[in-house]
């Protein structure tokens, strides 16, 4: 038996129950499938049980890709990446209406959400987004404004996706058992925005240079990103505010203001 290495953040999913759970999320008949990180290929076998058009396994460990290629080999619809997600353009071999599912290494899970947000073209080629979090990175990515849980990725991932919670997975659903609870995202693509944020980087920065003060008011680091009259044309933007009091609109207003005084 191959043992989960640490430094890839290894858990293999072996309840078949939530296996299932996962695949039934969506409709995957006749459709174009991507998998982040297969391992052993327990989620794989149920999805080519669900016959898509096509499948496309991305795996990094050397050991690992091998075993799936042996496994998988009568499989040609089948197509094997050994490469590391986060080096590798996705956006680039991925067809139109793609779904991609991701039981995703806990320590690069936020980097690969990222990945999909900083798609060139939007709206992206696929269609869902089935990703596998640390339950306390999962509830900061649903986090609904005034929450405790709203912040920064929450406003990013909701500039550029639906985000729907689908259920919690247990730890004793993997080996080896993490000491944590994973929790199952569904995420969908909005098709148009009323925003018309040009790069999402800006949005990132706007977003770290208000949230690097989180229990202070946002007078002082506002006025790093925009001037006095631009502050005065946000509705519901008050300087006594601190960063999460602001609702994803106004970090949403504040970007677009911040492009059109750094275009060139």
């Amino acid at each position: 038996m191959k043992f989960a290495k640490k430094s890839l953040g290894q858990n293999f999913l072996i309840d078949k129950n939530i296996i299932k759970k996962i695949i039934n999320s969506v409709n995957i008949r006749n459709k174009n499938v991507v998998e982040i990180g297969p391992g052993k290929g327990a989620l794989t076998e149920e999805i080519l049980k669900n016959n898509p058009k096509s499948l496309i396994l991305i795996e990094k460990d050397n050991t690992l890709f091998e075993n799936l290629n042996l496994k998988f080999s009568n499989h040609n619809i089948i197509k094997f990446y050994n490469e590391d997600i986060l080096d590798l353009n996705i956006e680039d071999i991925i067809a139109e209406k793609t779904i991609i599912f991701g039981n995703l290494p806990y320590n690069i899970s936020s980097q690969i959400l990222i990945k999909f947000l900083k798609f060139n073209v939007w709206p992206p080629k696929f269609d869902d987004l089935i990703l596998m979090f640390q339950k306390e990175l999962a509830d900061k990515i649903t986090g609904k404004y005034l929450s405790t849980d709203y912040g920064r990725i929450s406003i990013i991932s909701n500039y550029r996706l639906k985000v729907f919670k689908k259920f919690n997975v247990s730890a004793n659903c993997f080996i080896p058992k993490p000491k944590i609870t994973s929790t199952v995202l569904h995420f969908r693509p909005i098709q148009k925005n009323k925003f018309k944020i040009k790069n999402i980087n800006n949005l990132e920065k706007v977003t770290n240079i208000l949230f690097s003060e989180r229990r202070k008011m946002i007078n002082k680091n506002i006025k790093k990103i925009l001037n006095k009259k631009e502050i005065s044309q946000i509705n519901g933007l008050k300087l006594e505010s601190r960063p999460s009091q602001l609702n994803p609109d106004i970090y949403y207003n504040i970007t677009e203001f911040f492009e059109k005084k750094n275009s060139v």
